[in-house]
């Protein structure tokens, strides 16, 4: 990893009870000693999460939205100040390598990323400016994510905020999931504070760590960077055309396998919500690979404990996989809802 994307422990890793998480989310805690009960408060409004960990990146000048309208896969030369979009950048071969959160102060673009991965979109972005009006900083030594429901109880003056589209639909794209989705109505968001400000922001309100907030995204069918996708990753597979990508704009790199894949066919794999058997008292983790029989079919990509609903988990299959086949995860029956249909 480059030493540039290494994050300081959060200050509230300090607090009562917090384990820390692991790789990645290793600066943030994955719980404070009861997720269980975290999960629940996180669900009526009562708890923010530790996001401390994402780069916040900004871009300014006039050109900025355009800029970044032409490069990436969402529609934003006209995007209303303090509406949050999501975009994607894309390989020239269409796969997907980075998720911008992005929402525009009207003087400014703020976007939150994917933990590490801010040294190597700010070092593109950077190549990719030529005579254009444009400044790209790293502001994540300054600035801080936290993560809650909208609605939330908030300390202090309104801070920006970046709205969660998901699961949309999001202006003139496709869906490869299901219309009525079971996370419709989702209100999430992720507040950027001054990092100085990260305990007061806080302030009295109930922390939930990363388990909690991963199990709420598993439920929602919700694709991660990094744990959803690999580098092979086109985003039809992981039904992330709904959010973050508009069909009918201009040209940007990974276009073409947008629209072909679109266009001509379906993709060569898909994502599914699955049911894990809770018997045992040990979970899969994620990149578990999935059999049916004796054949490997996909992975594991999110792994959770959802405090309704048990051991709850996404994943990548073939697309040929049978829509009523129950696989293994070493020893673990796992059952299968359909998201994007083969």
């Amino acid at each position: 990893m480059d030493p540039a994307s290494v994050v300081a422990p959060s200050a509230l890793l300090s607090r009562p009870g917090a384990v820390p998480g692991a790789g990645v989310d290793a600066a943030v805690a994955a719980h404070y000693g009861d997720p269980m009960r975290e999960q629940r408060l996180l669900g009526e409004g009562l708890a923010v999460v530790d996001l401390s960990h994402r780069p916040v990146i900004t871009v300014s000048g006039p050109d900025r939205l355009s800029w970044l309208h032409s490069l990436t896969t969402q529609h934003l030369t006209d995007l209303t100040p303090r509406v949050g979009v999501e975009s994607l950048v894309l390989s020239p071969k269409g796969h997907i390598e980075h998720a911008l959160h992005i929402v525009d102060d009207g003087e400014r673009a703020w976007i939150t990323l994917e933990p590490g991965t801010a040294p190597a979109l700010v070092d593109w972005l950077n190549r990719m400016r030529f005579m254009l009006r444009v400044e790209v900083s790293d502001v994540s030594d300054s600035y801080a994510v936290l993560g809650e429901p909208i609605g939330a109880h908030s300390i202090g003056s309104e801070p920006l905020a970046w709205v969660d589209p998901w699961p949309g639909p999001v202006g003139d794209t496709a869906l490869y999931g299901p219309a009525e989705h079971p996370a419709a109505g989702r209100a999430w968001r992720e507040l950027i504070v001054p990092r100085a400000d990260l305990v007061d922001a806080v302030g009295d309100r109930h922390l939930a760590g990363l388990w909690a907030a991963d199990a709420e995204r598993v439920m929602a069918w919700r694709p991660r960077l990094g744990l959803e996708t690999d580098h092979r990753t086109i985003p039809h597979e992981v039904d992330w055309l709904r959010t973050a990508v508009h069909l009918h704009k201009g040209c940007y790199r990974g276009q073409e396998t947008i629209a072909r894949v679109h266009n001509l066919g379906r993709p060569p794999r898909r994502i599914v919500f699955a049911h894990l058997d809770g018997s045992g008292h040990v979970l899969p983790d994620p990149g578990t690979p999935l059999v049916a029989g004796e054949r490997a079919v996909g992975r594991l990509t999110s792994v959770a404990r959802h405090f309704e609903e048990g051991p709850v988990a996404l994943a990548v299959v073939k697309r040929s996989l049978p829509l009523e086949q129950t696989l293994d995860a070493q020893g673990v029956a796992v059952a299968q809802t359909v998201i994007v249909a083969p």
